[in-house]
């Protein structure tokens, strides 16, 4: 779409600034912003004329952690491509990194030219690629720099999942120290896999089989221990480290010591561990399978530090991991072992929301808001400005918010393709109101605009976020 739109009158927020000020856009980006009543901003007219008067104008969220159609224990992840960019919509994403997955001797090609396949054609929202690397050899390795030269800039390995995913402590080391050479970022799944199979098997081996004991058996101490070890094989290598979904205060307090050290180390957490807990792994009646993920919930004493390290950019973004399995029929698949149960929660809409409600809470601050769930992700990996803040040059993927309106999240409501909400009753103040994506109308006053397809696939560069 040519022509201009014109957003009028809002209170704009990116990380680094609050202004009055009007938004003209132009062939799909900002072309300028000017303070709101001056007379260059009262010069601008436009096709389109949004008034934003009492509502904040935001960038779009990047949501840099998505699974979407994910395979896992025999089943697939709910949300397709369509259904889930249209739920990141909904909730104010514009942008959002998944994860394309090698499979254990095949390439990484093979891997990503499939995810593309998924992808291309289906999404609401732009989309990029990040690539779980699950088999680590000398071909691999070759394909890794061709991947960042067009722009698939990052690259997950896993210390969970033996024989799935894994990758023991060398193949770790060589991935690292390509990243090092070719400018990539190593994400790490920070778990020790090897240890958490032995738990399992001596808990189901007690009778223990409730989705509680998923919680129990993936211990903290084993996602501290695994994040030393992920940053001291980084440190070797001399390569930059994204520790993803955070979830226990030991394992902050790792990534705190290595960033006092100067090291570039740099960590990730989600909602469900900011907001969630044990309590819910327990709940009856095999209800505390809808929380099952990994890293799992922890004890609410947790939560503190989490949202401590997000103050002090000991934690840098706030993603989801969206990867939404529904309870009839996928969740259930583990009634009597809790190893059965597919790991992931829903979440891609309620993040901007749920961090909106960490600002009322005190938390966090607004500009804070908006850099651990827009600027840092887009800065992290490689697509900023053009992604993640509001100013001249970016992509217009725009979100006017409604600071004031109240809602209560419910699966009746919620727009993912799964059957339960994680945060089923949850009332929250804030709500995303209107929503464009390079100057489109996705969302308009609370209705869906968007299509399939107008998404397009963002090659990335590399890190932007290193010192």
């Amino acid at each position: 779409m040519t022509g201009r739109t014109l957003i009028r009158g809002g209170l704009v927020i990116t990380a680094s600034d609050e202004i009055h000020a009007d938004v003209l856009i132009e062939d799909g980006r900002i072309a300028a912003l000017a303070a709101s009543g001056t007379p260059a901003a009262e010069a601008w007219n436009a096709e389109r004329v949004i008034d934003a008067t009492g509502k904040y104008v935001i960038p779009g969220g990047v949501d840099a952690h998505t699974h979407m159609e994910l395979p896992f224990g025999g089943t697939f992840a709910s949300d397709t491509f369509e259904t889930g960019t249209r739920a990141a919509a909904w909730g104010g994403t514009t942008t959002i990194v998944d994860f394309a997955v090698q499979s254990v001797g095949h390439s990484l090609r093979e891997g990503l030219d499939a995810w593309h396949a998924k992808a291309e054609g289906n999404c609401a929202i732009d989309y990029g690629f990040h690539m779980i690397v699950s088999d680590v050899n000398q071909e691999t390795l070759k394909e890794m720099d061709l991947l960042v030269e067009e722009g698939v800039t990052s690259f997950k390995q896993f210390m969970a999942y033996p024989g799935v995913f894994y990758s023991d402590d060398g193949q770790i080391l060589r991935a690292m120290q390509r990243s090092a050479e070719n400018g990539g970022l190593i994400m790490m799944h920070a778990e020790n896999g090897i240890a958490i199979d032995v738990l399992v098997e001596q808990a189901l081996a007690r009778g223990e089989t409730d989705p509680r004991y998923h919680g129990e058996v993936r211990k903290a101490l084993l996602e501290a221990e695994a994040t030393h070890r992920a940053i001291k094989l980084a440190q070797v290598a001399g390569a930059p480290l994204y520790v993803v979904h955070v979830s226990a205060m030991e394992a902050v307090a790792e990534l705190a010591r290595a960033r006092d050290e100067g090291l570039p180390v740099f960590g990730e957490t989600c909602p469900q561990y900011l907001f969630l807990s044990t309590d819910n792994l327990a709940e009856p009646d095999f209800e505390g399978s809808k929380y099952v993920c990994s890293t799992p919930l922890r004890p609410k004493e947790h939560q503190a530090k989490l949202w401590q390290g997000l103050r002090t950019n000991d934690l840098q973004v706030v993603s989801t991991d969206h990867c939404p399995f529904c309870f009839v029929g996928q969740k259930e698949l583990g009634r009597g072992d809790f190893s059965k149960i597919p790991n992931g929660l829903p979440g891609v809409e309620n993040r901007m929301d749920l961090l909106h409600q960490a600002v009322v809470d005190g938390h966090i601050s607004r500009r804070r808001w908006i850099e651990i769930a827009c600027a840092t992700p887009a800065r992290m990996f490689g697509m900023y400005p053009k992604k993640g803040t509001i100013a001249p040059g970016a992509d217009a993927d725009v979100v006017i918010y409604d600071p004031h309106a109240e809602q209560i999240v419910s699966a009746e409501t919620h727009h993912m393709n799964v059957d339960y909400s994680a945060y089923e009753g949850k009332r929250l103040t804030g709500r995303v109101e209107t929503v464009l994506s390079r100057g489109e109308l996705v969302i308009t006053e609370r209705e869906y605009t968007g299509h399939a397809g107008h998404g397009v696939y963002t090659p990335r560069s590399t890190c932007q976020y290193l010192n």
